[in-house]
């Protein structure tokens, strides 16, 4: 008997008619000999509609509370699924984060996984239920709600399949796998059978959103396998997993971007020791997270420093940025949010050279200007216009031919 543990985006349950159809897929895994843990997110823009409605009645609403507002969603999707698999005449039971003991730390929205204990869904999967529980959502020491924050449900079922030993964790999406490209933005993009979770890991911080990021984190940390799949057909996903020898081949796995983000430039800072640790602390202190980073050579002792946010948390960071900008002696602070990042991955560049001046010659022939370069040792990204990231993915997807189908040679 294996322990499989599936997670179903908000798409999955966006209506009672997906929901009687993910539950028969619950079913049928179990009747198969499976025990299923089933982690489910809030039916498909119940989020948004949440979040609409706390800015009715406040412009910036207290974080604790909307954690508290936002945790509802994915219980209305929990009970639902329990009932339709009721119905059907199987066993089923809903729990949200608290009851299972998913604690987390204290960071409201943004709340990270400390602990899971899994002893009260291995009581109820004794029981012969098909076990379900609320993704993106735990409670802290103090037994305040916390949410993990878009994509949480992704970790959620991660971790809950690490701390139940599960056999595979499978996530059930709108797509049918993991791509080369976004579907929507390359025609030709193609599915791919097998991923390193490093690769994985870059992809889904860049801007893939088949993924959440922190989730494949866990899966890299306790061996996690995942199986990316779609709750629309019953077609073989993408499995995500440690690298193995057969990924050494491809050099470039897969181009994504995103627009999301926005650039701040501060101009005019003094070019001493010290200023940057300053600057950077009270972002910090505000829960604000800094992608990429760039310094420019320091003139006639002063310098000037550009970093990129995430575009959600722009007007809080303008907030924090009035006393700082005054206390560095900085001459201005921009703020663009017309940007986006394009970046390139592969475990292959770790042994290849070249890689980045082909991305540039492409960008270059394509007369893209690049803003920011930002490297790792299995990543490329680029920030550009925000009007040509679409067009420097189809390009860089076409130069590095990702549409071709990689062969692996048998290795004696």
């Amino acid at each position: 008997m294996a322990l499989i543990v599936q997670k179903y985006g908000g798409t999955s349950v966006g209506s009672p008619d997906r929901i009687l159809n993910v539950a028969k897929r619950i079913i049928a895994s179990k009747e198969a000999g499976n025990q299923v843990v089933v982690v489910v997110s809030a039916m498909g823009g119940a989020t948004d509609g949440l979040i609409d409605l706390a800015k009715k009645v406040n412009k910036r609403p207290n974080e604790r509370e909307m954690d508290m507002l936002l945790s509802t969603g994915e219980q209305v999707s929990a009970s639902l699924l329990a009932m339709a698999i009721e119905a059907l005449g199987h066993k089923a039971i809903s729990f949200n984060g608290f009851q299972v003991g998913i604690l987390t730390d204290s960071s409201h929205t943004k709340a990270k996984i400390l602990n899971i204990n899994g002893d009260r869904i291995k009581k109820s999967l004794k029981k012969g239920n098909v076990v379900i529980v609320t993704g993106f959502q735990g409670r802290d020491e103090d037994d305040n709600i916390t949410t993990l924050g878009r994509g949480g449900s992704d970790t959620s079922a991660v971790a809950i399949a690490a701390a139940l030993l599960a056999d595979e964790c499978e996530i059930y999406t709108d797509v049918d796998g993991v791509y080369t490209a976004d579907p929507r933005i390359v025609k030709n993009a193609r599915k791919l059978s097998k991923i390193a979770c490093d690769e994985m890991l870059e992809l889904a911080s860049l801007g893939a959103k088949v993924m959440q990021s922190r989730s494949i984190e866990f899966a890299k940390k306790f061996g996690v396998t995942i199986h990316v799949r779609s709750s629309f057909n019953n077609k073989i996903g993408t499995i995500i997993t440690e690298e193995g020898d057969e990924m050494e081949a491809p050099v470039v796995r897969g181009v994504t971007s995103t627009i999301s983000e926005a650039k701040v430039t501060i101009i005019g800072v003094p070019d001493k020791p010290g200023i940057a640790a300053e600057i950077f602390r009270e972002i910090s202190e505000a829960n604000i997270n800094i992608d990429m980073i760039i310094q420019n050579v320091g003139e006639q002792g002063t310098t000037d420093l550009s970093f990129t946010v995430e575009a959600a948390d722009l007007d809080r960071l303008k907030d924090v940025m009035k006393p700082v900008e005054k206390n560095v002696s900085a001459k201005k602070i921009t703020y663009d949010s017309d940007i986006g990042k394009v970046s390139i991955v592969g475990v292959g560049m770790k042994s290849h050279s070249g890689i980045a001046y082909k991305m540039f010659k492409v960008l270059a022939e394509k007369k893209i200007n690049i803003k920011m370069i930002s490297t790792s040792e299995i990543r490329v990204s680029v920030v550009v216009e925000q009007e040509k990231a679409a067009e420097a993915v189809n390009a860089l997807h076409e130069a590095f031919e990702l549409d071709k189908e990689i062969i692996y040679e048998a290795k004696l």
